[in-house]
């Protein structure tokens, strides 16, 4: 494999004085169990199932976890069940 030459010859790794004794990050891609495709046939009906499954659900929802799991890693909501109904809480963030 051909190294790239660059203007000014070969670029210092800038950071690495500072990357000394640093502990590897690792974060394990995080698989679902299983995926599953549901079809609407109105708003109203996928209203519906927002309100059932306590999430909020437009158009254009992609994908969702279940229970909430926020896209970005911070745990916004909590799901609780309690008598196989859901209680969604709201974490109050400071």
């Amino acid at each position: 494999m051909s190294e790239q030459q660059t203007l000014f010859g070969e670029e210092p790794n800038w950071w690495d004085e500072h990357w000394q004794d640093m502990p590897e990050f690792v974060q394990d891609r995080q698989e679902p169990h299983a995926c599953i495709n549901i079809r609407f046939e109105t708003e109203a009906d996928l209203q519906e199932f927002a309100q059932l499954i306590a999430q909020k659900l437009t158009h254009k929802t992609k994908s969702i976890w279940f229970p909430f799991r926020s896209h970005w890693g911070a745990e916004h909501n909590q799901m609780i069940y309690v008598d196989e109904k859901i209680s969604h809480l709201h974490s109050q963030q400071g």
